[in-house]
């Protein structure tokens, strides 16, 4: 990875060059030999997602279960989806679960966290893989990639992906137009209260892998502030040295509109001061708002000064609890 002309810190770069890998260190095939007596899980959360992860699960199926037997199991969390993602996704070959008859029992929270969380608990590997429903031109590497540092390391807890992101516009392809939350919110307010979480690509990603007996020691924070809150409770549990990060090439997928990324910021920045409080960085047990306020456009009038709708939305997270708190009540769960 090369440096600009301001160096990071020499444990930074030692981390760097130590922990980042690529996708096409290994095979399939390599890895299916290494695990040994090792089980391995993917989860795809997915909500209304018909039209991409059908050919994500069978992707997976082909390559990675019926060709080379890798991955033992294979998951999608149908997080209320409206459409036909469900049985899209059965008829593909997965085994579909569903977020809210997993955690039954339990308080309701919406979002990406929870349907990771009921992944997680609905699944039995010894290593999970989680992998994004939204997808397009899915390659079979996004798993192995992942699976890699994991299977042949076995210091290695935890795995990030990264990738090229291009951002299709009316206006053409930005190379590097995507991640746009990574670049102005995200990776700032790590840089500041966690540098030793600079060195990772893209903390975001929503591609990652990591050890059951791990990921079952950290709480899932509900919506967009899962990757967030992941990487700052591993840090502080495992040490850097247990995280790795491998680029995955490239990745297509459906880009949200500026709004949709107004409130994925907030729900970071809550997420963040969550953990500011705990260290006793921030006084309060809340944060002092929870509400974001947004204007649309609505079109009901051609004076464009007067032409704005107020759009207010609560971008408070909550979390599920590590999941080794709850075998209990979810041992009467369908799994």
């Amino acid at each position: 990875m090369r440096r600009s002309r301001t160096s990071v810190s020499p444990a930074l770069e030692a981390w760097s060059t130590r922990r980042t890998g690529a996708a096409e260190q290994w095979s399939a095939r390599q890895l299916a030999h290494l695990k040994a007596d090792r089980t391995v899980s993917v989860v795809i959360p997915a909500r209304d997602e018909e039209a991409t992860v059908g050919a994500i699960v069978a992707a997976i199926r082909a390559c990675l279960v019926e060709e080379v037997a890798l991955v033992d199991e294979l998951v999608v969390v149908d997080s209320r989806s409206r459409d036909a993602t469900a049985a899209v996704a059965a008829a593909a070959g997965a085994r579909v679960i569903s977020q809210d008859e997993m955690t039954r029992g339990l308080p309701r929270l919406d979002g990406k966290g929870d349907a990771l969380w009921a992944g997680l608990a609905g699944s039995h590997g010894d290593v999970v893989a989680f992998v994004d429903a939204d997808l397009r031109e899915f390659r079979p590497h996004f798993v192995t990639g992942l699976l890699g540092p994991l299977l042949t390391d076995p210091s290695v807890a935890f795995v990030k992906g990264f990738y090229h992101r291009p951002l299709v516009g009316t206006s053409g392809v930005e190379a590097e137009g995507g991640g746009r939350v990574t670049e102005l919110v995200a990776r700032p307010l790590f840089n500041l209260f966690w540098p030793e979480l600079a060195g990772f690509v893209q903390p975001l990603a929503g591609e990652y892998a990591g050890r059951r007996d791990v990921l079952e020691r950290v709480p899932f924070v509900s919506g967009y502030g899962v990757e967030t809150a992941m990487l700052i409770d591993l840090l502080e549990m495992c040490g850097l040295d247990a995280l790795a990060q491998v680029d995955l090439g490239e990745r297509l997928h459906r880009h949200q509109d500026t709004e949709a990324l107004g409130r994925m910021a907030g729900q970071i920045m809550h997420t963040v001061w969550q953990r500011l409080q705990r260290r006793g960085w921030v006084n309060g047990t809340e944060p002092p708002g929870n509400l974001l306020v947004q204007f649309r456009r609505d079109g009901s009038t051609a004076l464009p000064n007067l032409d704005r709708e107020i759009v207010v939305s609560d971008i408070s997270v909550r979390e599920r609890p590590p999941l080794v708190e709850l075998r209990d009540v979810l041992r009467g769960a369908p799994v």
